[in-house]
């Protein structure tokens, strides 16, 4: 019997949903320059922000995770896009500083189980050997859509003021999770998958059993033991170090542009898709790197880590860019070091290999939690340092700083890429 396709319009949904999940969080980046004139709002403020959307996000990682382990994918991502959507849209009736940061909570809420259900869903989904390339293709929706949409957005802005992009991408939201309830299903619930497909994702170590509410019962004693784990520790500051890259091109890179480059809005909306193409041609070459690893070594520590670190490591490049003075060299640079940064990616390709069956919510969010800790301490951090100097110098030589820490998380702290077995 010929096997079915039915995994891939899955993944297909997952890059979707992911797409609209980081246009919804990055349109406050891209509104900034006119939006913090109209609010008379300072860069050590708008630093707050933009931080105020992690704080919720990192703090509800492990709530979202346990419920995703409790109600399933399918129930968890249609309700997280719908709330996270009707925030985007409040964000466009903002008046102020007070329900700015309140709505930014609120999106932060509501997304936080979006990729602890993405890698919940790709395990279940797919075969080991297929993850990383899964996991980059839906993952190329968080910059591609950036690169797509970035200017559509801007001239949005341009024509109609900066509320409009809020409306807009909200919207979408709204319309996607209908799409979601409609058609995802887990796969023995599935009525497009075949038993040959079935058969070939078990085999590759997928199809994960559905779980009894004991199973997914939360405890301090679970997340205590989860941290008892080098791999969980290396995996959080590593993915720690390549989001602080992330966090900067998502809130403060428009502004950079604007003011420590002086661009217009018409260069802007130009260069500022550069990078985040760069971005989704990392994220697919990491994903086709780690399986192309995997299948020639069989080793999933050669296979997951190499690419991971060798982005970390060129994401570090980005503070080169203070050294250059031509608008073509800076965008070269950064678009190198968003490139790089794109690989890291595979981190949750990474944690879906190691993450306890029965825990992968759990596991999911812990991970996220950690990682997301860059993006409340990475927007202030800049937000400071530009208030201070009136510079960006600094600020991006703190951004290469980190992701070597990250870098030499992985390559120190990590150790095996196994399944964590707990009792």
């Amino acid at each position: 019997m010929r096997r079915t396709r039915a995994r891939f319009v899955v993944l297909a949904l997952l890059a979707t949903g992911t797409m609209i999940n980081y246009l919804d969080r990055t349109v406050l980046g891209i509104a900034a320059p006119v939006l913090t004139k109209d609010l008379g709002l300072t860069a050590a403020v708008m630093g707050l922000v933009f931080s105020a959307f992690s704080w919720t996000y990192a703090l509800a990682q492990i709530p979202g995770g346990l419920f995703l382990d409790r109600f399933g994918a399918r129930l968890t991502y249609f309700l997280s896009v719908s709330f996270w959507s009707v925030f985007t849209v409040l964000q466009g009736f903002a008046t102020g500083l007070y329900s700015l940061v309140a709505y930014r909570f609120g999106l932060g809420l509501a997304e936080a189980p979006c990729f602890p259900t993405n890698s919940r869903v790709v395990t279940t989904w797919f075969p080991q050997q297929e993850r990383a390339r899964a996991t980059g293709v839906y993952t190329v929706g968080e910059y591609l859509g950036l690169a797509c949409f970035s200017p559509a957005l801007i001239w949005l802005i341009g024509a109609y003021g900066w509320r409009a992009p809020f409306i807009a991408t909200g919207v979408a939201g709204l319309v996607f999770a209908l799409v979601w309830w409609v058609k995802y299903r887990e796969p023995h619930e599935s009525r497009t998958v075949n038993a040959a497909e079935l058969d070939y994702i078990a085999q590759g170590g997928g199809l994960v059993p559905p779980q009894s509410p004991g199973d997914s019962a939360f405890s301090w004693a679970r997340v205590r033991a989860l941290l008892g784990f080098r791999q969980i520790w290396g995996a959080c500051l590593g993915q720690f170090g390549g989001n602080s890259t992330l966090v900067f091109f998502l809130t403060w890179f428009p502004t950079y542009l604007a003011t420590e480059r002086q661009m217009g809005w018409i260069k802007l909306g130009f260069y500022a898709v550069m990078p985040f193409l760069a971005a989704a041609v990392g994220v697919m070459f990491g994903g086709w790197l780690s399986d192309a690893l995997l299948q020639r070594t069989g080793s999933a520590n050669v296979a997951r880590k190499l690419p991971i670190i060798a982005g970390l490591l060129g994401a570090s490049t980005i503070i080169l860019a203070n050294f250059v003075d031509g608008d073509v060299a800076v965008i070269t640079i950064l678009s190198f070091a968003f490139f790089a940064q794109g690989m890291t990616g595979l981190g949750w390709a990474l944690i879906s290999d190691i993450a306890p069956k029965n825990l992968m919510g759990l596991t999911g969010g812990v991970f996220n939690f950690a990682a997301n800790l860059a993006g409340i301490i990475t927007p202030v951090v800049i937000g400071l340092i530009v208030g201070l100097t009136g510079s960006f110098h600094y600020a991006l030589a703190y951004v290469g700083l980190v992701a070597l820490i990250g870098a030499a998380s992985y390559i120190f702290v990590l150790g095996d890429v196994k399944r964590i077995e707990l009792a």
